[in-house]
């Protein structure tokens, strides 16, 4: 699977998200570089889901930029988003990642072998035969990182994929996450478990009532934290 980074880096300058004349993203401005997986935290509705949105170009900043790999205003081809509770097709598991592969455009000629490994990575080999709906929770997530997968991206954006799932299948997930990190595909994820931002995080992103309250390395974050509001929720304390 080849995965570059022409969609990189992401930009956001002084970018702002209003509905409704609701203000959801105040004057965010980051950087999204290849690398390890950015981990997005913060409460709920911080604004997490949103700036995944946002990433992906599912929606448009009301103010402010965003740029993928220096191009403005073009939404990105190499980029895939795994929402929280993704929508199985009534298909096969197997037929899922085949209606995945036809969408990306991959030639009739290849979709049965990059979908035999697609279920092989994430260990739905066993399955693909069963319907897509009656899998397991955690079996319908893993599915959901296949199909997103077969569009080969080079950033992949997870809205908090292992919430609601028991210990055996949020390990699963984040195997999976660990391993498409290691395939050189850069990896946005939000999550409200700290243990896991700790586990799979290159550098964290904490939100706070739409704003970006701190952007650091993983290991000065959790042990570091620079402002209050870093140390409160670092210690399990309430944002308000």
């Amino acid at each position: 699977m080849r995965a570059p980074s022409n969609e990189l880096p992401i930009v956001l300058k002084q970018a702002s998200v209003v509905f409704g004349g609701v203000t959801i993203l105040n004057d965010i401005s980051l950087t999204f570089a290849a690398g390890a997986p950015t981990m997005l935290i913060g409460p709920n509705g911080a604004g997490k889901t949103t700036l995944l949105r946002l990433l992906m170009g599912l929606i448009r900043p009301s103010r402010g930029s965003l740029t993928w790999g220096g191009r403005n205003g073009i939404t990105p081809r190499r980029c895939a988003i795994v929402f929280q509770r993704p929508a199985m097709l009534r298909r096969s598991a197997a037929g899922n990642i085949r209606y995945a592969l036809a969408a990306a455009g991959v030639p009739r000629a290849e979709c049965a072998s990059r979908c035999a490994q697609l279920l092989e990575l994430v260990g739905l080999a066993d399955l693909a035969d069963r319907p897509a709906r009656k899998l397991s929770g955690g079996e319908q997530q893993r599915l959901a990182l296949a199909r997103a997968l077969a569009k080969d991206p080079s950033v992949l954006f997870l809205d908090e994929p292992t919430a609601s799932l028991d210990p055996a299948a949020t390990k699963a997930i984040e195997d999976l996450v660990r391993a498409v990190a290691a395939r050189g595909i850069k990896v946005v994820m939000s999550t409200h478990d700290l243990g896991e931002a700790r586990r799979l995080a290159g550098d964290v992103v904490l939100l706070h009532r739409g704003r970006v309250i701190e952007h650091t390395p993983s290991s000065s974050f959790f042990t570091a934290p620079r402002t209050d509001e870093a140390k409160k929720f670092v210690a399990g304390e309430l944002l308000i």
